[in-house]
């Protein structure tokens, strides 16, 4: 009954079935049951509905281990608690949470998986929210050798009302921990969104000498550890200091009370067993969750979540040591680039070329430029010492065209010039002749050139699907036609700089054999400039303005190309691949190169190239589960939204028409960003 539940990414997966919004186009018999969010107000149509016909009601919930960032942001689940029975948070009946805990079924893979998982947990202080930073010793404000946290909740959340407590509740609490622990320092921990503003808490007014409040948003293990003793009412956080072995004393009834770990003021008479602190871990975290598996889109584990959120720390804690300014950004770009840079800790500017004199700058500032030309224009006009660095398309952008207003899920952030500019050294041609590539990483390489060539991916992905069959028994030579002002060829191309000249020297060179010539899909597309098919009919056997690129390697015998990025996907399948100017990929001893360019030292094996190129260069990242993933997981994202888009009308639009779509979906995607 929901469209928010339905958007979830991956909510079949998470699931384990089809999930489909409720229309009278489905069948009764078809309805296995109705999903609802847990007890909130936006279930009652769902809860209605379900029992009105019989349908099984199913609850759920974001898991304990949910995301990176907060949902409220916009961060999408990637693990949910799926409830046939009750719900976790609700004590006044049972939920399948209770009934797990109360049968006590836990194998030794089961008790064995929990220990690890709690390993982990406590290893990287993995909370339900992921972004906040570490807490230090400065939330302590005087030197008492006992300090106790009280933890306030948002006013009148569910877990509150269904954990069998209320506004006196807290009150009691606090005169109880104010009564019991006259020698020590108290602390008030707020909850995030009273922080921010966004809600109201029970507890973030009180005034006491001994009581102090915790106004900075921190992470929650790294907090905890700083304390003695631990009053919640029923909040997660409870939980957690439990796991880090503190003392625990409940003045509701969540549902980590009752098993006899925690010290309780109400009870719960359907709790009939006592647990140990992994038993219940196991029940909660393992067995009552589901996790996805945010490479595959499939069902995963607790530790495939654990591994992504790990990802986006480390990614923050590097990009967030530095303040961006992007200069001369076009609006579209603006808008792609932001979550590549952002984080909690830094700032992002949107800055003219013409503005650049006003401004100084410090270490920890970095200006951003989209493109060689831009990146050489900024080098003249600055005066302070200021590190620069150039941002274009990663090699495997998305699944249609950036000027279709496409984003990318991958860019490049070169510090020192950019992979197509052979005048000077790029990051890309640094680590091709210095780094040190491993076993594990020209392995890794491997099995994704192999998965690449499976699933036919290219840098756009837009294959129109048409099979090219050449019937000749000449030798068959594919040309890759180029946008002429491309930077590429602008700063790559040697004495070579348009397709026709491309094309007669390659006609020079190859006389009797057959030569298809293939236009770039911007050119087709109209989108960039173009060029006068009729001059190049006379050199080409073939002008093809349908297949797509794939499908024209596999039909040639060797790709003649000059800066083209087909190059280096014809090697990728094992082609000749012969080079007129002077890509990233030439010069390595894989390529028939009619330049030399000296500045590339040693040979490389395909797959060092690969691993260089795709696994260490760019930053890949996942705009479903706006997070920063690997190469792998950009190719199964490309896949997927190819299988989905077939299902599509939009699939069938004409282009000019997909366009304008695109550019709406685009408009209304800044705006609901911003």
């Amino acid at each position: 009954m929901s469209r928010e539940i339905v958007r979830i990414p991956f909510i079949d997966s998470l699931l384990g079935d089809k999930v489909c919004l409720y229309s009278r186009k489905v069948l009764f018999s078809q309805i296995k049951g109705i999903i609802g969010w847990g007890l909130k107000e936006t279930a009652k149509k769902a809860k209605k509905f379900s029992k009105k016909y019989g349908i099984p009601y199913i609850s759920i919930e974001d898991g304990f281990v949910c995301s990176y960032g907060l949902r409220v942001k916009g961060y999408p689940p990637l693990s949910l608690i799926v409830d046939p029975v009750g719900i976790y948070y609700d004590a006044t009946r049972p939920s399948l949470l209770e009934n797990i805990l109360n049968e006590r079924k836990f194998d030794k893979e089961d008790l064995k998986m929990a220990e690890k998982a709690l390993e982990e947990i406590l290893k990287h202080n993995i909370s339900k929210y992921n972004y906040q930073p570490m807490a230090n010793s400065d939330v302590i404000k005087n030197d008492k050798t006992k300090n106790v946290l009280v933890i306030d909740q948002t006013y009148k959340d569910l877990s509150v009302i269904y954990g069998l407590a209320n506004e006196k509740t807290f009150e009691e609490m606090l005169n109880n921990v104010i009564k019991e622990n006259p020698q020590a320092d108290i602390y008030i921990k707020m909850h995030p969104d009273v922080i921010s503003g966004k809600k109201k808490g029970y507890l973030n007014r009180v005034k006491h000498d001994n009581v102090h409040l915790i106004t900075k948003d921190v992470n929650p293990l790294s907090l905890l550890r700083f304390f003695d003793k631990i009053y919640t009412v029923s909040s997660q956080m409870g939980f957690e200091a439990l796991l880090l072995g503190k003392k625990v004393v409940c003045f509701g009834m969540p549902f980590y009370a009752g098993w006899g770990l925690t010290e309780d003021k109400i009870e719960n008479p359907r709790r009939r067993q006592s647990l140990s602190l992994i038993e219940l871990f196991c029940g909660a975290y393992i067995k009552y969750c589901h996790y996805l598996n945010p490479t595959t889109g499939e069902r995963g584990s607790i530790f495939d979540v654990i591994d992504f959120i790990l990802k986006q720390r480390e990614w923050a804690e590097k990009i967030g040591k530095f303040n961006y300014y992007c200069v001369d950004f076009h609006m579209a770009r603006k808008s792609y680039v932001k979550p590549f840079i952002k984080t909690v800790n830094n700032k992002i500017h949107f800055i003219k070329s013409k503005n650049l004199h006003n401004l100084s700058f410090s270490e920890k500032d970095v200006l951003l430029v989209w493109g060689n030309k831009n990146r050489k224009k900024i080098q003249n006009l600055i005066k302070d010492k200021v590190s620069i660095l150039t941002v274009e398309d990663g090699f495997i952008r998305s699944y249609g065209l950036g000027a279709d207003f496409i984003p990318p899920m991958s860019l490049v952030f070169d510090s020192r010039g950019i992979y197509y500019d052979s005048s000077k050294e790029s990051d890309l041609e640094y680590i091709l002749n210095n780094y040190p590539f491993s076993e594990e990483e020209i392995e890794e390489a491997e099995k994704i050139r192999k998965l690449i060539v499976e699933r036919n991916i290219t840098k756009y992905n837009i294959q129109l699907e048409k099979k090219l069959r050449i019937n000749t028994d000449r030798k068959i030579i594919l040309v890759v036609g180029q946008v002429e002002d491309d930077e590429s060829v602008l700063f790559g191309g040697g004495e070579i700089k348009t397709n026709l000249q491309l094309l007669k020297k390659v006609r020079e060179l190859n006389l009797q054999d057959y030569i298809i010539f293939k236009l770039h899909p911007d050119v087709l597309s109209k989108n960039r400039q173009g060029m006068n098919l009729k001059s190049i009919k006379e050199l080409a056997d073939l002008v093809e303005i349908e297949a797509d690129i794939l499908s024209c390697i596999k039909v040639s015998d060797e790709i003649h190309v000059l800066t083209s990025l087909s190059g280096f996907e014809a090697l990728i399948r094992e082609k000749k691949v012969f080079v007129y100017g002077t890509p990233f990929y030439a010069g390595w001893g894989l390529t028939y190169d009619y330049i030399t360019v000296p500045k590339r030292k040693r040979k490389l094996i395909l797959q060092e190239l690969v691993a260089g190129t795709l696994l260490l260069y760019p930053v890949y990242y996942d705009w479903k589960l706006k997070g920063f993933v690997d190469c792998k997981t950009v190719i199964n994202r490309i896949t997927y939204e190819r299988l989905r888009n077939k299902m599509q009308l939009n699939t069938y639009l004409p282009r000019p028409i997909k366009k304008i779509l695109n550019y709406i979906n685009f408009i209304v995607w800044r705006l609901t960003a911003k």
